[in-house]
């Protein structure tokens, strides 16, 4: 009796123990599904992620074509002697503005005034002669009716008097290749403009078979900026130019700073085949002396005006394998990935063909952190789009 009563204690204890133990593991249990629960529902939300933003807007943009130039001067002269001789004086400075007449070299003119006077003296010789031989022609003709002179000493003072002429003739000229010598020997400038380096130094002997330039003249005031287009410009070009003179801007070589603005002064009559570029010529007043002969500049030409176009800026827009896109944040904070076609790119802006339309707002820092459905927070103040940069 005493044995039953223990077992049944016994086998009570045991059940109270399995009762205990397995609600322990269930509450343990559901302890645990809790978190799970909630981890769930936070990775289904998200985190919110910080951008700032820009708005899509209308305006008018200026087309503008770009070309890497260089600036030519206007005109150049290399002066070179045309005689031969020492030089005795030089009358400027290197990199002197000159004037056109200006006196720069001078060679030795003592031979070439010897020659000068050794051709007047000739040709008053040889007029002298020539007057007494024709007084003997007006004798010789009066006297051959009477007979006292023949017909073939008349022809034969006809003949020296003729050749007479024909001396004094070339005594002239020798007297004119003589003065043009001389003028030679007084070297001007031919033309306004800067001298460069002097090549030569006074006392040296310089000979007009060698060909040796003395100094360098460009003309600065105006000067010439060569430069290249895209050939799908050729059109839009040639059309406004038409109407009136397009003007070109040069800026430089960093693109940063606008040094001129001039206007196309020639269109090349054809198109390069092997680099598919057309050939420009801009002329600028240059008064400041801001180009430089020999400098690269960057060109930009302003062939057109893109009416009512969508932009937004250039940094909004990525590029993936399938094209362009950008994110457009939606009312509900959520961004939405954008497929876009770009008409083109300019001065930090885009101008959007398809994809986006006035007044969305799109992403521009931040997005690539960014999926589709994404939440953000703008975390800056609103950026509107950059002003359009026009050409000038």
């Amino acid at each position: 009796m005493a044995g039953g009563k223990r077992s049944s204690g016994i086998a009570i204890v045991a059940t109270i123990l399995i009762v205990a133990g397995g609600g322990y593991m269930l509450l343990e249990h559901l302890g645990e599904d809790k978190p799970k629960a909630g981890a769930t529902s936070s990775a289904a939300a998200g985190p919110v992620l910080p951008v700032s933003i820009a708005t899509a807007e209308k305006r008018d943009i200026p087309i503008i074509v770009r070309g890497l130039g260089t600036v030519q001067a206007f005109k150049t002269v290399a002066v070179k002697t045309r005689v031969d001789g020492q030089i005795v004086k030089i009358s400027f400075r290197e990199g002197q503005d000159v004037k056109a007449g200006d006196p720069l070299f001078q060679i030795d003119p003592r031979p070439f005034q010897a020659a000068l006077e050794q051709a007047k003296a000739a040709k008053q010789r040889d007029e002298a002669q020539l007057a007494g031989a024709q007084l003997d022609l007006e004798r010789y003709g009066k006297l051959i009716g009477s007979g006292f002179q023949s017909r073939q000493s008349y022809d034969q003072q006809k003949t020296l008097v003729d050749s007479l002429k024909a001396s004094i003739a070339a005594d002239q000229a020798a007297i004119d290749n003589a003065e043009l010598n001389l003028t030679y020997a007084d070297i001007r400038a031919p033309i306004d403009g800067r001298t460069g380096q002097r090549m030569v130094d006074l006392g040296n002997l310089v000979q007009a078979g060698q060909s040796t330039t003395l100094v360098t003249i460009n003309q600065i005031k105006p000067i010439y900026v060569n430069f290249t287009i895209p050939q799908y410009a050729n059109h839009h070009l040639r059309q406004r130019q038409s109407r009136n003179p397009l003007p070109v801007f040069a800026y430089s070589a960093d693109d940063k700073m606008k040094l001129a603005e001039g206007q196309i002064s020639l269109i090349d009559n054809q198109i390069d085949t092997a680099t598919g570029t057309l050939r420009l010529k801009g002329e600028f007043a240059n008064t400041d002396e801001r180009l430089w002969p020999g400098e690269f500049v960057n060109v930009r030409l302003e062939i057109g005006i893109h009416k009512d176009a969508v932009t937004v800026p250039q940094r909004a827009v990525m590029q993936g394998a399938n094209g362009y896109y950008a994110y457009v944040v939606k009312p509900d904070n959520t961004v939405e990935h954008r497929v876009l076609e770009i008409e083109m790119n300019q001065d930090g802006m885009a101008v959007i063909a398809k994809g986006i339309d006035a007044g969305e707002k799109v992403v521009v820092d931040g997005q690539y952190r960014l999926t589709n459905g994404s939440r953000v927070r703008v975390d800056r103040p609103t950026a509107a789009a950059p002003a359009p940069d026009k050409a000038g």
